[in-house]
């Protein structure tokens, strides 16, 4: 009879109600990947999973036959083709439009102001920020910008995000900017009032990429005299729902 693990699995903890173990075991290995991993030992393998080598060596085996995993000269596991080819079907059927507007119309819906998702767009040396897609407050009072505007690259809580988490060579270096920055990156959003213009206030926060790299901003933009800080954390919980989807 086998032997019990002193420590549960990764796949034990996360195991899929009524899946089967084996298949939750494989997929631990694949998700054993973090961003710079470009191969893994088996002792890592194990480390990560909490699985004993024995087992990983065959879990292993098995998804080396399907190309999901490629053993190298030195002994250490890389992902396979077949991620590539699966990932290459995602992408193709992957659409922000699809995406993106909802999560927009719900921010809007539970905050009763303006959701746009802000992107920034390379000119030459320089880049401007993108107003990607954008679902207008109900209020009749509201500012009036539209998918595809394009908008300042150095002020408004959407712009102020795009540069605090982009390149860290673009940052300002001025004293004071630098203090803004890195407060919003340690707080993971942005909320000004008259930062863009002394009648608008916004909040905006971050969306990644699956691979840890800033894709957009997620922005809620309102007159001045309807910011409410009770508004941050819903544009925190779109943002975290668009990453890794786009």
């Amino acid at each position: 009879m086998p032997r019990k693990a002193l420590t549960e699995s990764v796949s034990d903890l996360n195991a899929a109600p009524g899946g089967a173990a084996a298949v939750d075991r494989a997929l631990s290995l694949l998700c054993a990947f973090q961003p710079g991993d470009e191969a893994l030992s088996l002792a890592q393998f194990a480390e990560r999973t909490q699985l004993y080598k024995s087992t990983v060596l065959r879990l292993l085996a098995s998804l080396e036959h399907a190309r999901l995993i490629r053993r190298q000269d030195d002994g250490r596991y890389a992902l396979g083709m077949e991620i590539a080819r699966l990932h290459g079907l995602y992408a193709a059927s992957l659409s922000l439009d699809r995406i993106v507007p909802p999560v927009l119309r719900a921010l809007a819906a539970t905050t009763g102001e303006s959701a746009a998702y802000h992107v920034r767009q390379d000119q030459g040396d320089s880049w401007v920020r993108l107003c990607q897609f954008r679902v207008d407050s109900s209020h009749v009072v509201r500012d009036h910008v539209r998918a595809g505007d394009l908008l300042p690259n150095d002020r408004g809580a959407g712009a102020r995000v795009l540069i605090a988490f982009g390149p860290e060579a673009e940052r300002p270096r001025g004293t004071r900017e630098r203090k803004l920055y890195d407060a919003i990156r340690t707080q993971g959003y942005c909320a000004l009032v008259g930062d863009r213009t002394a009648e608008l206030a916004g909040i905006s926060a971050p969306v990644f990429h699956a691979d840890g790299s800033l894709a957009a901003a997620v922005t809620l933009t309102m007159p001045t005299h309807r910011y409410d800080e009770r508004y941050i954390e819903p544009v925190r919980a779109a943002a975290r729902e668009l990453t890794g989807q786009v």
